[in-house]
């Protein structure tokens, strides 16, 4: 696709699942591109279907007042891809349809905000010619290539606080207290909340759990005259005993079809199976203590409402660097955080990729230290 001597139009879109300081991002990518380069930017509406289906809005500066502090997302979002996109009772392949739209609006540049999945869609679509930039958006903060994602400190803020007020009713009724936090297959929110909240339990996915060992924490609690526990899930948390049976099935698999798929983070698969890991662990924790265990799912109210202005900062720093980028030429990649810095990450190393809670992270020394148990 040949380049324009100056780019004057760019596209935005924001894929996956909803979460904080979208809008954030929208605006700092919106208003530099308007005010500080007079580029025309136009928001395509529900993610990569809006695009597919041409449904799109102009993005000036009045459509971009108070958008700093909003949560959710002013283009709507979807879980939909372009190459695997549900028309009708089929699902077909729409890439060609969403190259010449993007060609239709002669557009310099589309950026995609979104997760794993997104990252995915928007390297498929610079294979097919169309210059691309995205951000990184989760809560769960399992994107490869950056230090930290947008959305993930306000979703741990509102998880931390959450496990802030069970602590009262879970001391005034001597119960055990399940808190089922978000993550998919990486546990950042819950060790980050579970941590700052003062969880006495911690169990997410890196680490495959022992049932006997957490019942030793609370057991232990109650011998020390503390009547009551708080344990912090990540909905991706998995027993030994799981976490082997899993394993042995994937290697089975992956015989069976002579290669091994990586399991990667992926923003287009929906939160939590109908029976929770939380769940299952309440009941086996009532079970083998004797003592009341209630469950509490946070679930999207980990997504909702306001940002943090840790995340309105972080979403407008990678808003503007990524028009910065497009005034540079510089494409296929995505605005990462490193440090104290936006850089630019080449999208064939962020994508399939899962960033996980490294076992010697210091979020893991800290809780172990203060006696937090992980389950091991």
């Amino acid at each position: 696709m040949a380049k324009k001597s100056r780019p004057h139009c760019i596209g935005i879109l924001t894929a996956g699942g909803d979460c904080q300081a979208l809008n954030a991002a929208i605006r700092g990518v919106a208003k530099s591109a308007v005010s500080a380069y007079d580029l025309q930017v136009i928001g395509f509406l529900d993610g990569f279907r809006g695009l597919v289906e041409d449904r799109s809005i102009f993005l000036e500066s009045g459509s971009l007042s108070n958008l700093l502090t909003v949560g959710g997302t002013i283009l709507g979002t979807s879980r939909d891809k372009p190459h695997r996109m549900p028309v009708g009772t089929q699902t077909m392949d729409m890439t060609e349809v969403a190259v010449q739209h993007y060609q239709g609006h002669h557009l310099d540049c589309l950026v995609c905000l979104g997760g794993g999945g997104t990252q995915k869609n928007a390297l498929r679509l610079t294979k097919h010619g169309l210059n691309i930039i995205t951000l990184p958006k989760t809560i769960d903060n399992d994107v490869s290539g950056t230090d930290v994602s947008f959305g993930f400190d306000t979703a741990m803020t509102i998880a931390a606080e959450a496990i802030d007020r069970i602590h009262t009713t879970a001391e005034s009724h001597n119960r055990i207290m399940v808190v089922e936090i978000m993550g998919h297959n990486a546990g950042w929110l819950a060790l980050g909340a579970g941590l700052a909240g003062g969880a006495d339990a911690i169990l997410i996915p890196e680490i495959p759990y022992s049932l006997s060992s957490v019942v030793e924490a609370v057991v232990g609690r109650s011998r020390r005259g503390r009547r009551f526990s708080i344990v912090a899930i990540a909905e991706g948390a998995k027993t030994v005993e799981e976490a082997k049976a899993l394993r042995e099935a994937a290697e089975a698999a992956a015989e069976t079809k002579g290669g091994k798929k990586a399991k990667t983070n992926d923003d287009e698969a929906p939160h939590a199976p109908a029976e929770s890991a939380a769940v299952r662990l309440a009941e086996a924790l009532q079970a083998r203590t004797g003592m009341e265990s209630r469950v509490t799912a946070l679930g999207h109210i980990q997504r909702g409402g306001p940002p943090t202005p840790t995340d309105r900062l972080l979403a407008t720093l990678l808003g503007t660097k990524a028009t910065e980028l497009i005034m540079s030429d510089t494409f296929g990649v995505m605005v990462g955080i490193r440090g104290d810095q936006c850089i630019p990450v080449p999208l064939e190393e962020v994508a399939g990729k899962l960033r996980t809670v490294p076992l010697d992270h210091p979020w893991l020394r800290s809780a172990r230290l203060v006696g937090t148990s992980l389950g091991e």
